[in-house]
């Protein structure tokens, strides 16, 4: 008989008192083999949450896999990835449930090495402290910095110094204080709220939960009596009240209200509210829950939120109070966290998820990149793996946030890959931009269509792609002369001619390839509004960048083009010598040689010039302006 059939009311009462004890979310990080997996293993098996067939099942897992001989290896409760065991590292981030008398505590174990810092930044998102641990041999590491840089980018206040493997050092005090200081004066720009340091040994338990008899010089608690006693005092329910809609909630006719999860704040039924974008305001009429309507909510619960009358309201909007607004524009500044192989580019575009919002962004600059050895600022063209950037972002609509600072919940947004849908970025917000609040556009009375009718053509980009060699230039140049002799308005962008002058001032890395297609598809846009057919002559190596070209006009105006000659024959023609300079290393960052080339998927136009003339493959293409209608 179980303790709730037996004795109810104990049972009632316990699962009171658990309710009634504080939340402490915190992270353990640091650099690579610091035993972060192992402290954590250790505070699961000091707080008595191990059931013993786990316990039999890891101690059978370390003759396996262990790194402590014969002693049980307690990393090995947390690294539960095969690839993590073989390797003895974490990799995933691994979240763990504990609880004491004083307190509850979810732990996120977070990889130390230096590529996996991406999911070192998923897991501090939403913590309260840090243990930073550092192994007491090797002192403070790149990797330790550079975390204890994220931390504090991340909005984290307080910190647990844990100098680890203390035992190694044979327990000097004079090697703890030497780390310790060091550290703080490392940390000292960062001004956290809390910092403690903490002799440990996480393998032997030595100052883990209490106090141990061989650091006699050491008087402070220990981590696990310092975890349960913190103060890390949440004022997000004190905060401007923020409810990012979800989902709009119409199950029948007489029923419309507005569900998300209470970002920040308290809404009581009767309040005013907001549309934050729109400012459109109401009152909050019911408040409904899984369990009937509620007189108020609070930050992290998840509502309903009825209004008064009928308000314009979708997923994506925030709702607010009328007395505290957040910002809404379409340009910030942010610090950027970049987490993809592929490197940040100013220019291009990716998808920007801030709430429940999500719209289309480009990075316009990158201010600098910042050295987390140095934290200096440093000049930089783009953002490799883990790197972190102080950028301006454009976004194709207004959105509502407040700063990172001020709010950690409407402060924070992802960058999306728009092709692969991975999240290859996190930001926190710094402040709005409003340096183009007093552009707008100007209404014209001749339109593109007029323009086009008066031609008596369809305008249209036709958007030729392919390696150097290939044919692109001659084809298109061949399709221009038929359309002119057939009384066609047209014009040609050539790769070359416009480095000549529109795009004179970049290069050939990957981050200026970038930016010379993003201006050439907002000149071809321009083309397009005249009502001309422009006949774009780009390798355009990058998907992301045509894809970009294409959306910038209406549907069925961008034709892709894809010459698809074999490298082997480009490499056989090479016109200009450039295959030879760049197989001879004279020549860098050359599409097909060292930079990567990526062919469209799904063109609308393919063509092997192998197979034929340039002129019947010309001709070829009127025939599919004419047949597309761009032509009579």
């Amino acid at each position: 008989m179980s303790l709730a059939e037996a004795r109810p009311d104990a049972f009632l009462d316990y699962l009171a008192a658990q309710e009634r004890k504080s939340f402490l979310r915190f992270i353990t990080c640091g650099s690579v083999d610091d035993g972060k997996s192992t402290l954590i293993g250790r505070l699961l098996y000091e707080s008595k949450l191990i059931f013993e067939d786990q316990l039999a099942a890891v101690e059978r897992d370390s003759k396996r896999h262990g790194t402590t001989g014969e002693d049980i290896d307690l990393a090995l409760l947390v690294d539960g990835l095969e690839a993590e065991r073989q390797q003895g590292i974490t990799i995933d981030v691994a979240y763990r449930f504990f609880a004491t008398e004083k307190r509850k505590f979810i732990v996120a174990d977070t990889p130390g090495h230096e590529q996996y810092t991406r999911n070192m930044a998923t897991g501090a998102s939403t913590a309260d402290l840090a243990v930073l641990l550092v192994d007491a041999r090797a002192g403070l590491q790149v990797q330790t910095r550079r975390h204890a840089y994220l931390v504090s980018l991340l909005g984290i206040r307080h910190v647990a110094l844990a100098v680890n493997k203390i035992d190694l050092v044979e327990f000097s005090q004079a090697r703890f204080d030497e780390i310790r200081d060091e550290f703080e004066r490392f940390a000292a720009p960062f001004a956290f709220d809390g910092l403690v340091a903490i002799p440990i040994s996480a393998r032997y338990g030595d100052n883990v939960v209490t106090c141990s008899e061989r650091t006699p010089w050491y008087d402070g608690p220990s981590l696990m009596t310092h975890l349960e006693a913190v103060e890390v005092v949440s004022d997000r329910a004190e905060r401007p009240f923020r409810m990012p809609v979800q989902w709009v909630n119409r199950p029948n006719l007489d029923f419309r209200g507005f569900s998300g999860t209470v970002a920040s704040g308290r809404v009581r039924r009767g309040d005013p509210v907001v549309v934050a974008s729109s400012g459109r305001d109401a009152r909050v009429a019911r408040i409904v829950t899984m369990d009937g309507d509620v007189q108020d909510a609070i930050a992290d619960e998840a509502v309903t939120i009825v209004l008064d009358r009928e308000v314009d309201v979708s997923r994506g909007d925030v709702l607010v109070p009328p007395a505290h607004r957040p910002e809404v524009a379409d340009q910030f500044a942010a610090n950027i966290v970049w987490m993809a192989e592929e490197p940040l580019f100013p220019g291009r575009p990716y998808l920007l998820k801030i709430g429940t919002r999500t719209v289309t962004a480009q990075v316009t600059e990158i201010k600098h990149r910042t050295d987390v050895n140095t934290f200096d600022h440093l000049a930089a063209k783009e953002l490799g793996l883990n790197e972190v950037g102080f950028c301006n972002v454009s976004l194709s609509a207004e959105v509502a946030f407040d700063a990172y600072e001020t709010n950690r919940a409407t402060g924070a947004f992802i960058l999306i890959d728009r092709l692969s849908n991975a999240t290859v970025g996190a930001g926190m917000i710094a402040f709005a931009l409003r340096r183009a609040t007093n552009i707008h556009w100007q209404a014209l009375d001749v339109t593109k269509a007029s323009r086009a009718s008066m031609k008596g053509q369809k305008p249209a980009i036709l958007w030729f792609t392919g390696l150097s060699g290939s044919g692109k230039s001659t084809i298109a140049n061949l399709v221009e002369r038929r359309l002119v002799a057939a009384g066609r308005h047209t014009y040609i962008l050539d790769g070359d001619n416009v480095r000549h002058g529109l795009n004179r001032d970049l290069g050939f890395t990957d981050a200026d390839r970038v930016e010379n297609i993003r201006r050439v598809a907002e000149a071809a846009k321009l083309f397009v509004d005249a009502g001309m057919i422009v006949l774009v002559s780009f390798i355009s190596p990058f998907r992301s960048e045509r894809r970009m070209a294409r959306e910038l006009v209406e549907d069925g105006e961008f034709l892709e083009v894809h010459i698809d000659t074999p490298i082997e024959e480009c490499r056989r023609r090479d016109p200009k010598g450039l295959y030879a300079k760049a197989d001879a290393g004279r020549l860098k960052n050359f599409t097909g040689v060292d930079s990567p080339y990526e062919p469209p998927e799904h063109a609308e136009v393919v063509i092997d010039t192998t197979l034929g003339e340039a002129e019947e493959h010309a001709e070829r293409l009127v025939a599919e302006l004419r047949a597309r209608g761009f032509i009579d």
